[in-house]
């Protein structure tokens, strides 16, 4: 029986990458998405993964959607921590609210669905969690304070539940993604990406979503049992730990 994966915010950009590649390599792939409908109906035609609408800052409606997937998929094996917003601002300008925002989703939200699965990974003494960072949770980036402190923090979140998950067979590891060339990021003006963005990539060029959810294919396999707790920089040299 193939193994069960969920991707959190899994019908667009990377994590959308990630949902195809994960079915790809044979799992049964369920993907979260928060609000845009009409993207999680399209993605689903295209691919045939199934959608499941929450927020994941929310927890109650994490245990209640991670419920209805195990009820109609299975135990979830692969957890893969991918929803994340932005509410960018300097931070003399940052609101209160966008600070809230950004750690409700890109922080507690792990926190939330993590926890909901943790107990059943436990107790099949298997698992898998991939925490979906960013190279502005290693390096910060102004006028991102609220993002980068969420995405620092699911990297210590990473390290301390991976030294707890490893006696009962689950890894925990995290992806710093850098510039990743997602419909957002392609989005940005085309001078600013030639002259100023791509200027700081070593290899001179943005990444793929693709490469990322190779990396994620990779982390969830029997073949990575032996690695966790690690972070995998994938930002093309622009940044080294």
């Amino acid at each position: 029986m193939a193994k069960v994966a969920l991707v959190t915010g899994g019908s667009r950009g990377i994590g959308a990458a990630i949902s195809k590649a994960l079915k790809a390599a044979g799992y049964t792939v369920a993907a979260n998405y928060a609000g845009n409908d009409d993207a999680a109906n399209g993605f689903t035609a295209e691919t045939g993964i199934k959608t499941y609408k929450w927020s994941v800052a929310d927890y109650d409606a994490c245990a209640a959607g991670i419920k209805q997937i195990e009820e109609e998929l299975g135990p979830v094996d692969v957890l893969v921590n991918n929803a994340g917003i932005t509410r960018d601002a300097m931070f003399h300008k940052m609101t209160p609210q966008q600070w809230k925002e950004v750690i409700d989703t890109n922080l507690t939200g792990v926190f939330n669905m993590t926890h909901t699965i943790w107990g059943g990974m436990r107790e099949r003494k298997f698992g898998r969690v991939i925490n979906i960072s960013s190279i502005n949770g290693q390096k910060g980036q102004a006028g991102q304070a609220n993002y980068s402190a969420a995405k620092a923090g699911d990297l210590g979140f990473t390290k301390a539940l991976a030294q707890e998950g490893a006696r009962a067979g689950i890894t925990v590891n995290a992806i710093c993604p850098g510039y990743i060339g997602t419909e957002m990021v392609r989005a940005i003006d085309e001078k600013v990406l030639n002259e100023r963005i791509i200027p700081q990539i070593p290899v001179g060029r943005l990444g793929e979503p693709e490469e990322i959810a190779r990396a994620v294919v990779f982390l969830a396999s029997d073949d990575a049992g032996f690695i966790t707790g690690s972070t995998i920089s994938a930002n093309g040299g622009q940044f080294y730990v």
